[in-house]
């Protein structure tokens, strides 16, 4: 895709953000947009950045490790987060190349990315995975094992990583209700352990992706995750 596509469609949903934060009763600019690089070329990424797009998101850590030292080096305002599954032989990897690590799905990561974060002597931004859709496997399927995460780091085993937030992933389904239904129980516990955890900023709740993102805006995200209609049909022949 040219460099004039990537800033149209930049444009486009830029805008369609805009207008559903003002639908939803809320602040311009309250809503952050990622641009998922996944199976694209860092040729697009620097296209992007050329828009003025600094922050993208990664679902497989090798990729991010091909594609964005380089990049980085060139555009030092890049922030990249890990969003996809992530392994555990993918830890090291994985706090290497980015700023956050958006998919904690389950508490055995936590003690490996403080080892790794404390060996290169970084500090990440983690976000915790909520459950909310049977279609997938990832994710903390109770509160009381976010509850049990979070008491670590309100214990200080955790010093380099900083609790910043919540991720969800919403059904693959056409049914808007249960699309809704699944952000809606995200933000709940969201803010329920704001409110318990005050101790830590846990602003940040990232849902939505390019079918649902106005949905996820309505009911109350702070960054849409948006790969496809920002840069096009991705090229599964690059996995």
């Amino acid at each position: 895709m040219d460099a004039v596509c990537i800033r149209e469609r930049l444009d486009f949903i830029n805008q369609k953000i805009r207008d559903a934060e003002c639908r939803a009763g809320r602040a311009e600019n309250s809503v952050r947009l990622m641009a998922v690089s996944k199976f694209h070329p860092a040729e697009a990424v620097i296209e992007a950045l050329n828009c003025g797009q600094f922050l993208f998101g990664e679902n497989r850590v090798q990729e991010a490790m091909d594609k964005f030292p380089e990049v980085c080096r060139q555009f030092s305002q890049t922030e990249l987060h890990i969003i996809g599954g992530l392994q555990s032989n993918k830890v090291k990897n994985a706090v290497r190349v980015a700023s956050c690590v958006q998919s904690v799905d389950r508490i055995p990561l936590l003690p490996l990315m403080e080892r790794f974060c404390a060996d290169y002597g970084k500090k990440i931004r983690v976000l915790f995975e909520i459950h909310t859709a049977e279609d997938t496997k990832s994710g903390f399927r109770s509160e009381d094992e976010l509850r049990a995460a979070l008491d670590g780091f309100a214990g200080g085993l955790y010093p380099h990583l900083i609790p910043a937030g919540f991720m969800t992933m919403a059904p693959l389904t056409d049914d808007q209700n249960a699309v809704r239904s699944s952000f809606i129980r995200a933000r709940s516990i969201a803010e329920k352990l704001k409110s318990d955890y005050h101790g830590f900023d846990l602003s940040e709740l990232s849902m939505g992706m390019s079918g649902d993102f106005e949905i996820a805006i309505e009911e109350g995200s702070t960054m849409v995750r948006i790969g496809t209609a920002i840069f096009g049909e991705r090229d599964y022949q690059k996995k």
